[in-house]
């Protein structure tokens, strides 16, 4: 996967989480802000209401001023908002966050507001609680005590037994703490639960389970986390997949088009899309079929008209056969016939060379030949053919040391024979092959002196079956496939074929210009 495309891929993606990281650190705190608050409102809520209901909490519980500094006053000397207030006569509780901790306050039974100050809330209310148990469970008899004690729990949602199991007890340095003060805060084994132990003046012991303290973690936050982490996610998945199901649509409806018959349909891809490089790959496929469709109706037509003049001279013959008086003359119509069946074997030849290139190639076997040796066998085949011409075949030593190349042996032979012998039909006398080798490429040059080739046809001459003026004739041969054929085989050694005019010998230069080695992808 090419770098680019993955860094595309890759940040969305990061700039999803990062969204989804923040919106769950907002909703995180904004929940748990709230949540905060109640639960600072209706954990000392009992507490609150317990000493509210005495006739004077501040007299009656008067030590705990030193502990959690009980006031008891009129509104006006708390400072409390407007909405505090209106909240306050409503009967609630009401819990305002402090710079050194929380302030508590609640309506007593005469209308004068009472607070607490809690700088840790869940130990503070816990104590708190232990210290009523213990105050209450001193003042009453050894007999009431459990009617007392379950009294006070129930008003205090709380738990409360006496602990006369020594397996109930706490560790040592809880029981410490109770020796020292009478009381003793610790949290259970089993979680953060709060316990209060407490000691009364008879030595008897009682513990007191609290309720769970504040829990940000709790499930119904995760819960929320949870769904909206998959909501998000689900949303950005189904945006992604409708992008990429409207991507393969476009992909499916130009397919159909093609199907139909229209040829010329492309898939229009933005550039970095999830589907760029199938666009790419199909638009490449319908090009290539739309040009052997097209290859093909023009091979239809120009093998039709191909074909019709041999035939029409075979025909012809076979009938001047029937008039023959003599054997030389009989002899002669058989030998223009054996001519014109051997072009017809020729052409179809070439037909089936042109056709296997065209419609995928044959299955090249690139293997590491000299090419040199390649040259030089086409040079002396076609010296020997061409006697009347000088054909020689330069090579640079430099070249020499290059000679080894990736080819298919057969096909670069056809090439090269094609561009030798279309160069000795037009030279007037000469035909020179030169050879550029280096680490990369390979080059051959096939020149004549000739009377060249206009550069307004040098394209169309590797067009199939194009037939320049004057340049296709009976004495000339040729079928306007051999160049074809000739840039057909280079374009499957990853290569290309052109033509241009000889500087040295004024005519014609066909040159074939292939990478020396094949790519690694090529090998893959």
């Amino acid at each position: 996967m090419p770098l680019k495309f993955f860094l595309k891929l890759y940040a969305p993606l990061a700039g999803l989480s990062a969204l989804v990281v923040l919106l769950c650190v907002f909703l995180f705190a904004g929940l748990n802000s709230v949540r905060s608050q109640y639960w600072h409102e209706q954990f000392p809520a009992p507490l609150m209401r317990w000493l509210a209901s005495a006739p004077a909490p501040a007299h009656q519980y008067h030590w705990l001023k030193q502990t959690v500094d009980l006031r008891v006053a009129d509104a006006s000397e708390f400072a409390l908002s407007r909405v505090a207030l209106e909240r306050l006569g409503y009967g609630q509780v009401v819990s305002i966050d402090s710079d050194i901790g929380y302030r508590v306050l609640a309506t007593d039974l005469s209308g004068q507001v009472l607070q607490l100050r809690l700088a840790h809330p869940y130990h503070d209310v816990s104590e708190t609680i232990g210290l009523i148990f213990r105050w209450h469970l001193d003042s009453t008899t050894l007999a009431n005590r459990p009617d007392v004690a379950s009294q006070i729990a129930r008003a205090l949602h709380v738990d409360v037994r006496p602990l006369n199991d020594r397996a109930l007890l706490p560790g040592p340095d809880v029981l410490d703490q109770v020796a020292e003060r009478g009381l003793a805060f610790y949290p259970a084994d089993s979680g953060g639960d709060g316990r209060v132990i407490i000691r009364l003046s008879d030595g008897e012991l009682y513990r007191i389970d609290m309720p769970p303290p504040f829990n940000p973690w709790a499930w119904p936050v995760v819960l929320m986390l949870v769904l909206v982490l998959g909501g998000v996610l689900g949303l950005a998945l189904f945006l992604a997949l409708r992008e990429v199901d409207s991507n393969l649509r476009t992909v499916e409806s130009v397919a159909v088009r093609i199907a139909r018959g229209d040829m010329s349909a492309r898939v229009q891809a933005g550039e970095g899309t999830l589907i760029s490089r199938l666009a790419a790959s199909f638009n490449g496929m319908a090009e290539h079929m739309q040009r052997l469709v097209q290859v093909q109706r023009e091979m239809i037509h120009a093998v039709s008209h191909e074909l019709r003049t041999p035939v029409a001279r075979i025909r012809f013959g076979v009938q001047m056969i029937e008039d023959c008086k003599d054997q030389a003359s009989m002899q002669r119509q058989l030998d223009g016939i054996d001519g014109d069946i051997q072009e017809l074997d020729e052409l179809i030849d070439e037909i089936l060379t042109y056709a296997r290139l065209e419609q995928g190639g044959p299955v090249f076997s690139l293997q590491e030949c000299s090419v040199t040796d390649i040259v030089r066998q086409v040079v002396a085949e076609q010296q020997l053919i061409r006697p009347q011409l000088s054909i020689e075949g330069k090579i640079e030593d430099a070249s020499e040391t290059w000679a080894l190349s990736d080819v298919e042996p057969r096909y670069l032979h056809r090439a090269i024979q094609n561009l030798v012998g279309n160069a000795g039909r037009y030279a007037e006398g000469r035909v020179v092959v030169n050879c550029h080798f280096d680490e990369d490429n390979c080059r051959i040059d096939v020149e004549d002196d000739g009377p060249g080739i206009p550069e307004q046809d040098w394209e169309k001459v590797f067009t199939a079956f194009a037939r320049l003026d004057d340049s296709r004739t009976r004495t000339s041969g040729g079928y306007g496939l051999g160049l074809s054929i000739v840039r057909r085989i280079l374009y499957w050694h990853g290569g290309q074929a052109f033509v241009g005019r000889s500087d040295t010998l004024g005519g014609a230069r066909f040159s074939l210009v292939w990478p020396r080695k094949k790519s690694l992808e090529a090998v893959v």
